[in-house]
């Protein structure tokens, strides 16, 4: 005779999540909308830079800035189970000229 605990206590409930898979989603799901506002934060500094008014800010930094976050936001996006890009890219209309620095490392 084998004993088993019931389905209550076991964590495995029918249809949903455990406890500890809902936890895991829940902070897969927060970590994909913080580095989307960041992505969103990078991509509008790059959207708004102009030679006339950004004389401090380097333009090749913020190219730098905006692929590092849209890069990290396509590999939180892999985590989380989305493999295809092409909706992100555009909806937020990336550059292409951000797409191509994808990846790159910087000295």
């Amino acid at each position: 005779m084998s004993l088993r605990p019931p389905r209550s206590l076991s964590g495995q409930s029918s249809g949903g999540l455990s406890p500890l898979e809902y936890e895991l989603a829940s902070a897969r799901a927060d970590a994909l909308g913080r580095q989307g506002r960041k992505m969103e934060a990078a991509l509008a500094r790059l959207a708004s830079w102009s030679p006339e008014n950004n004389h401090k800010t380097d333009r090749q930094t913020l190219l730098d800035d905006a692929s590092d976050a849209v890069w990290a936001l396509f590999i939180q996006r892999e985590i989380c189970g989305l493999h295809n890009d092409k909706d992100v890219i555009k909806r937020y209309q990336i550059p292409g000229e951000v797409l191509a620095r994808l990846g790159a490392t910087r000295k």
